[in-house]
């Protein structure tokens, strides 16, 4: 029996109650029809699908989370935070653009040029240091589509690169032979722009109200005459309760909380550019910054558009966050900037990145990108899971990444040149993994944000993953004096009870190796590679 539960919404801004199931917020369906199959948007029906095979080999891919956010270089979310009065973003977009009531955000789209971009040498370049997946953004919070949008009018083509960036990737990711995946970001636009309804309270321009209020109208004469700024702010509604909190939007995340319910419109929008997007470009993956799906308990359309993604491609992979049990039999789990401390049943993604999320030149200045190291690490240790690591590598306005970011990725690839066949293709052993991290009670905070736990991890913490052939034995790191013992394989374990008589170190050839009651005792040479040996053996 499924037991009804009473949710509290909002319709208009004011509360009311309504029963989950009953979709205050339904989309009309008249533009963009949803592909007809074996899936339809109902939660029994899409635990039918299963994440396929090829993603569970894939285990590394590279994302480019890029867009106009990236022109100030002040970090991820400046789009919203150049309206919160005081932030870092706000301070750097007066002093070098003018202040938001004369200078907002759609004022940065013309800057954001995409001059150098050449999707094909990036996804080449990606694909040379391993990566099994490509992902690319489609839209952000800032709610800019990256392609020739049928439905959104602030897009790449008609401004700034006045190019189709998605139909240039999606033919860079085609042409390399990588499965191509797209996220989709803007169903919160809605709560995200509501600090563009502000003024600032201090300083000369004290009451005078930011861009987030204009209207089509407004701009004539202007360089965006024609334009309405509300299909790219969505602000013509009243602001969520406690909206001037500035950390309330996280609490209103999954449209609860005093969140200002969404229109019809803006629902149904989002669900047509998402579909015009999929069946444009075809992708194998999409990705959505939600609590399950987009819309969740308010609005089918998270339901429509998996049911008609599922329907239009066997080979599809849509990730959820905060998904329960039964959720994760739908949809693939994505764990943002951290991982579980465990082994997950089903195949699950880490999404983390080398720097921020939209390039920070600060984080560029400060030297303070992931080194290769902690990259490599962590990719061995969420594989070990069951798990996949999707990277972003935050590229420049002009669409390059830096020589900083360029030394992460050499590191990376030189690893894999040697090691990867421990990594692609492969699945968790009885047990992911022996030593101090792996024995820690680390717990997932929200969707993620638990990297933190698993840095510094070094000899002592010992990863396994298998192939049908072979056991691979991952220290991730190099011990002092060469000797490792890892617990696991003690002669008489219960796992592996095959005697062990022959060790391969991936890059190198064999090793001394000797099975005691304490562990399999390891003699190994100097350190092959910069980050971490890989020891292989014959089941």
């Amino acid at each position: 029996m499924i037991k009804r539960q009473v949710i509290t919404i909002l319709t208009g801004c004011m509360l009311s109650t309504a029963w989950a199931q009953d979709y205050k917020v339904p989309v009309t369906g008249e533009n963009e029809t949803m592909a007809e199959g074996k899936y339809q948007p109902q939660w029994e029906s899409l635990k039918k699908h299963k994440t396929p095979e090829w993603f569970r080999d894939a285990k590394f891919g590279i994302w480019a989370h890029w867009g106009p956010q990236c022109v100030e270089g002040s970090g991820d979310w400046m789009a919203r935070e150049m309206y919160i009065e005081g932030s870092h973003a706000y301070k750097y977009h007066v002093e070098h653009y003018g202040h938001p009531s004369e200078f907002g955000f759609k004022d940065i789209l013309p800057l954001f040029k995409a001059e150098k971009w050449d999707p094909d040498k990036l996804v080449e370049r990606y694909k040379r240091l391993g990566a099994q997946y490509f992902f690319v953004l489609g839209n952000h919070h800032d709610n800019f589509d990256l392609w020739e949008s049928k439905y959104q009018p602030w897009n790449s083509m008609n401004m700034g690169p006045k190019r189709d960036i998605l139909d240039g990737w999606a033919k860079a990711a085609k042409k390399h032979g990588l499965p191509l995946g797209i996220s989709f970001h803007a169903d919160h636009a809605w709560t995200w722009y509501e600090p563009s309804q502000r003024y600032d309270v201090n300083g000369p321009k004290a009451g005078i109200y930011y861009d987030g209020k204009l209207t089509k109208e407004d701009g004539k004469g202007k360089w965006w005459e024609g334009y309405d700024p509300q299909d790219l702010y969505a602000q013509n509604h009243p602001m969520s309760d406690r909206s001037w909190a500035n950390n309330r939007i996280h609490w209103q995340w999954a449209w609860g909380n005093g969140a200002c319910m969404p229109t019809k419109e803006f629902v149904t929008n989002f669900y047509d550019r998402t579909l015009d997007a999929i069946n444009r470009y075809q992708p194998d993956l999409i990705y959505f910054d939600v609590t399950v799906m987009p819309f969740d308990k308010i609005s089918d359309c998270g339901l429509k558009i998996a049911s008609h993604f599922y329907n239009k491609n066997p080979r599809a992979v849509m990730f959820g966050k905060v998904l329960s049990e039964e959720q994760r039999e739908a949809l693939t789990w994505d764990v943002e900037r951290g991982a579980p401390n465990e082994i997950v049943k089903e195949p699950w993604q880490t999404c983390n990145c080398i720097g921020g999320w939209h390039y920070n030149t600060g984080i560029y200045e400060r030297g303070a990108y992931k080194k290769a190291a902690d990259v490599v690490k962590q990719l061995v240790d969420i594989v070990s899971k069951n798990g996949n690591l999707l990277l972003s590598v935050p590229l420049r306005a002009d669409g390059t990444y830096d020589e900083k970011e360029a030394a992460v990725l050499d590191g990376i690839e030189a690893w894999m040149n040697i090691n990867k066949e421990s990594i692609l293709g492969t699945r968790p052993w009885v047990k992911f993994g022996e030593g101090p991290v792996a024995e820690k009670d680390i717990k997932v905070n929200a969707q993620g944000f638990n990297d933190g736990q698993y840095t510094g991890m070094t000899a002592a913490d010992i990863r396994f993953n298998q192939t049908k052939k072979y056991l691979y034995v991952t220290p991730l790191g190099w011990p002092e004096d060469g000797k490792i013992v890892v617990k696991s394989l003690r002669k008489g374990n219960p796992w592996f009870k095959k005697s062990v008589t022959k060790v391969e170190l991936l890059g190198y050839g064999r090793v001394k190796a000797v099975q005691t009651a304490d562990g399999l005792e390891l003699q190994l040479p100097k350190p092959v590679n910069d980050i971490a040996p890989v020891l292989k053996i014959a089941k």
